[in-house]
């Protein structure tokens, strides 16, 4: 691996979990105190697990992001990483809206908006890896569970 290829791979990494990280100052601090006291159905898993799952899907994430960014000369590759970006913003953001304003309706609004997001980040970096694209597909599936559960947690709790 050339020396280039290292920096992106270590930046698409970080830019991940800096996302993720950013996510975490939301969600943290509402864990043990408004979350804990709303209603939720009986799929919602234990608190312990969503932190590695997302550090899981981040790492996914970043590997996906390096795979395609090393095909920077491919037509696609600007609206690719534009997906992408997008995504990722909508993903901060859904903690915000969420955990931070604590409202599961507005949570369920980013979501949505971010599984189509997903799906066309999918879709365009299958077309220049697929490996970048196959990369995602544990991520689209996690946020289709989630989804659900977002869902679940508005009508519980309007």
């Amino acid at each position: 691996m050339k020396a280039i290829d290292l920096l992106k791979l270590v930046a698409s990494l970080i830019l991940c979990q800096i996302a993720g990280f950013i996510g975490s100052l939301f969600t943290v601090p509402a864990i043990p105190t408004w979350y804990q006291t709303i209603d939720k159905p009986s799929f919602t898993p234990p608190n312990w697990i969503f932190s590695p799952v997302w550090i899981s899907l981040y790492l996914l994430m970043g590997i996906s992001l390096f795979l395609v960014w090393r095909r920077a000369d491919h037509p696609r590759f600007n609206r690719a990483i534009l997906f992408f970006l997008i995504q990722l913003i909508l993903n901060v953001l859904w903690s915000g809206a969420f955990f931070g304003l604590r409202s599961p309706f507005l949570g369920l609004i980013d979501i949505l908006l971010l599984w189509m997001a997903i799906l066309l980040t999918i879709q365009t970096f299958f077309k220049i890896s697929r490996w970048a694209g196959g990369l995602l597909i544990p991520y689209a599936l996690w946020v289709s569970f989630a989804t659900v559960l977002n869902f679940s947690l508005w009508i519980l709790n309007r």
